[in-house]
């Protein structure tokens, strides 16, 4: 049975940063992939267009089987209640039923991050949401590694997704959001990009990796 997969990306370019080779290896193998993204820049903005283009492009390489996008106000979500939150997410979910999530890592230290973490777990209950498997957190460069170095807020990764075949592509994709990268030591430099996929890949032993914790499985 294939499989159909729901990342959840508070602000464009996460699912990239976190599970774009990931993505690319679930269509790949004939799985559904969907984009929920969460928030969107003021119309307004000088970038907004381009930020629009972007979001099209990355999503036509990608081939999403559906993108979702709730509009909330990037870098303000916390002005929202959880309800609300929650009540959007919810409708996402169950709309594309997905069996695998994968979501923002909880301890990140962007609060438009945790808010969302929080928001979509409490939609994975399993007597609301049977259908959902598997529940991934994902590390995402430049809020991951800004945790809090304490037990509780560190990213320690149980499950790890060999790359090696989609990691150029992974490369050209982030290079879509121009305004998201630059050069080293930026956090999200191609360089530093290349250097946790490195270290993923020696710890599971290939030549590039992602690495998740897995929050729940049900088999």
């Amino acid at each position: 049975m294939k499989n159909k997969i729901l990342i959840v990306a508070v602000h464009p370019d996460d699912e990239t940063l976190g599970c774009g080779g990931t993505l690319l290896k679930h269509k790949h193998n004939g799985d559904k992939i969907y984009w929920l993204i969460c928030t969107k820049i003021d119309e307004g903005s000088d970038y907004y267009t381009t930020r629009e283009n972007e979001i099209k492009q990355a999503s036509d390489v990608y081939k999403f089987d559906g993108v979702f996008s709730l509009g909330l106000k990037t870098m303000r979500v916390d002005e929202y209640s959880m309800s609300e939150l929650i009540g959007k997410v919810s409708k996402v979910i169950n709309e594309v039923k997905p069996n695998i999530i994968y979501l923002p890592f909880r301890g990140d230290v962007h609060s438009d991050h945790r808010k969302i973490f929080e928001a979509s777990y409490s939609c994975t209950k399993v007597f609301r949401y049977p259908f959902i498997k598997k529940i991934y957190m994902m590390e995402t460069l430049s809020e991951t590694e800004f945790a809090p170095s304490t037990k509780e807020d560190s990213f320690i990764p149980n499950s790890f997704v060999d790359i090696s075949e989609y990691f150029e592509k992974k490369i050209e994709i982030m290079k879509i959001f121009k305004s998201e990268v630059a050069e080293h030591p930026f956090p999200r430099s191609e360089k530093n990009i290349r250097a946790l996929a490195v270290l993923r890949g020696a710890t599971c032993g290939c030549e590039y990796a992602e690495s998740f914790m897995l929050l729940k499985e049900i088999l």
